[in-house]
């Protein structure tokens, strides 16, 4: 049997984290590396990493409410109080609109973005920049004035005649039915000229990006427009958009799918089979009649947009690139306008689509709100997207999620919406992120290599069996010690664990049972050795109390029942372990 000894460990760890400690928001984000050392993606193994300043971080955000960086003096009296109490934070994530930055063509205005990044350094904090340009939440309200008013030169898109806008509506207000197709506020995807002016704009804020960080490296990754699709139809109905769709499919989308055919997700690669694989062809021919159809039509002309737009950001100063979707469901009907549901987004039934249209995106980013968490998170690390979850839930649970993320997909980030809007500090992300915090140096060191792996669990899900290194744990749900949850609240339980040597692991997590089997030749029981809590503090092991006895399931078992919020000591336990017959 061969064990680790602590004090290598401790001392490899210590010299890892000191590199990494930058990076992760413990020291100023001012750089003394080349300003060609910008921050980029960078495979491990399996995994993609986001590198820093040459170092792998781990993005611990929040995103800021939509118009939260709008005005120096809202920051300074509201928002920044609010962040600065998300003690764990290391990053932030805000938008810049397109109507802020150009409100006469041609004309821009950095001064607000300058001050939010003069003071995230003063901070420490990275950001992660959203641009809201054409579209934010499938619907063009960020863009300037001039756009909006000149509709001749900017044309809209059109749904079939339906209701009007739910906002419309109210007493005395009645909603109107109305026949024939109408424009709704939101830039057509199938307009040179939209695509153009917000290219533009785009380029004019990435060139300064690059004058004011270049050298600093503040702003880390850039979202292009936010949840983009079609609201209230499937698709757009405007002229430009009719003769696009009665037309022949572009030959460079056909290409890309013969190309990778066997490779495409499940669900596109079904809808182009059940319509017989045809290899050109109108859409409808290719595709089929349908929802589905409709939405890859969006997906493509959405993407071929967008990509052009990062295109033109990218020559100017090549940062890392995402575009983020809600999740609805391939093929379902979009919901009415003004409350969800766009047709076109990069869902993981059309990502495909988006590869082949806008290969200059980096991510395609998922904004999780729904309850099958890992479902999603499996279905957008498919063909190697890297995860990077820019909106989800805060508070009890959100902590678990994260842990999970991190541990299991080998996420980049995890940003939970709306700190900005809270009077009380998050406290259950705010311990789930100084966890996760310490950890960060091992994750980074593990991330695709098959040693290290993470659980998510509730009370009635049946055990799980994963391999880590040289074993595979069964992990069980155990029920919490604590109080449980206020009704309606949903008990999870989520564990991380890290093999560290042949027979060392560290695990953290809560309220979960560890049994371990080896999977390598040798004499068929695993007991535990030695369990200790304790604490990585600059990087550092610091162990706390050894357990035995009923801490440590009499030997047999390794016990994590304990919440993230409170009791830090029991965060993070180390164990090594010994066979026999």
């Amino acid at each position: 049997m061969i064990i680790m000894k602590l004090r290598i460990l401790s001392c490899a760890t210590f010299l890892c984290s000191l590199a990494f400690a930058a990076s992760q928001g413990k020291s100023s984000p001012v750089s003394t590396t080349s300003a060609s050392d910008i921050p980029h993606l960078r495979k491990q193994g399996t995994a993609t990493q986001l590198i820093v300043d040459g170092q792998p971080f781990l993005v611990l955000g929040s995103q800021l409410s939509v118009n939260s960086a709008t005005n120096l003096e809202y920051w300074k009296k509201v928002v920044w109080p609010r962040i600065v109490a998300q003690a764990k934070l290391n990053t932030v994530v805000a938008a810049v609109s397109w109507a802020k930055i150009e409100p006469e063509e041609g004309k821009f205005d950095f001064s607000v973005l300058d001050g939010v990044i003069r003071d995230l350094r003063t901070h420490n904090l990275r950001l992660v920049l959203l641009w809201f340009g054409s579209w934010k939440n499938g619907l063009s309200s960020f863009a300037p004035d001039w756009v909006k008013r000149d509709f001749e030169r900017f044309p809209r898109a059109q749904m079939v005649g339906g209701p009007l806008p739910l906002i419309s509506a109210g007493p005395g207000r009645p909603r109107v039915q109305i026949a024939g197709s109408r424009s709704i506020e939101l830039l057509s995807p199938l307009s040179d000229a939209n695509r153009d002016a917000d290219a533009r704009a785009f380029a004019a804020l990435m060139r300064h990006i690059k004058a004011v960080d270049g050298q600093q490296h503040t702003v880390i990754m850039i979202q292009v427009e936010n949840e983009v699709g079609m609201q209230g139809d499937t698709r757009d109905r405007s002229p430009l958009a009719n003769q696009a769709y009665a037309g022949p499919v572009p030959k460079e989308l056909m290409d890309y799918l013969e190309k990778h055919k066997d490779a495409l997700s499940p669900e596109l690669r079904q809808v182009w089979e059940a319509a017989g694989f045809k290899t050109s062809g109108t859409w409808e021919e290719v595709f089929g009649q349908g929802r589905p159809t409709d939405e890859i039509f969006m997906g493509w002309n959405l993407a071929r947009y967008i990509g052009r737009v990062a295109e033109s950001g990218k020559a100017e100063y090549p940062l890392p690139m995402y575009v983020n979707c809600p999740q609805f469901g391939f093929g379902k009907e979009p919901a009415p306008l003004l409350r969800g549901g766009q047709s076109g987004g990069p869902m993981p039934d059309t990502i495909d689509v988006w590869r082949a249209a806008a290969p200059r995106i980096d991510i395609f980013a998922p904004d999780i709100y729904s309850p099958d968490f890992d479902a999603w998170c499996a279905k957008y690390t498919r063909s190697g997207n890297p995860l990077f979850m820019p909106e989800t839930n805060g508070g009890r649970g959100s902590a678990l999620k994260a842990l999970y993320a991190f541990g299991r997909y080998n996420a980049i980030g995890y940003s939970p919406m709306g700190f900005d809007r809270s009077l009380t500090p998050d406290n259950d992300q705010i311990s789930g992120y100084d966890l996760i915090a310490q950890l960060a140096p091992l994750i980074a060191e593990h991330q695709g290599k098959g040693t290290m792996s993470a659980v998510l669990l509730g009370p009635n899900d049946p055990p799980q069996k994963i391999q880590v290194g040289n074993y595979t744990l069964e992990v069980a749900f155990l029920a919490p010690r604590v109080e449980p949850p206020p009704q309606g609240t949903p008990l999870l339980s989520a564990a991380i664990f890290i093999a560290t040597g042949p027979d060392e692991y560290y695990a953290a997590g809560n309220d979960v049972s560890v049994t371990f089997s080896p999977n390598t030749p040798g004499p068929p029981l695993a007991g535990l050795a030695t369990v200790e809590e304790g604490t990585f503090v600059n990087g550092r092991w610091v162990p706390g109390r050894r357990l035995a006895g009923d801490d440590a399931g009499q030997g047999d078992y390794l016990d994590l029942r304990k919440r993230l919020a409170g009791d830090p000591d029991r965060g993070i336990q180390r164990v090594t372990l010994y066979r026999y017959r």
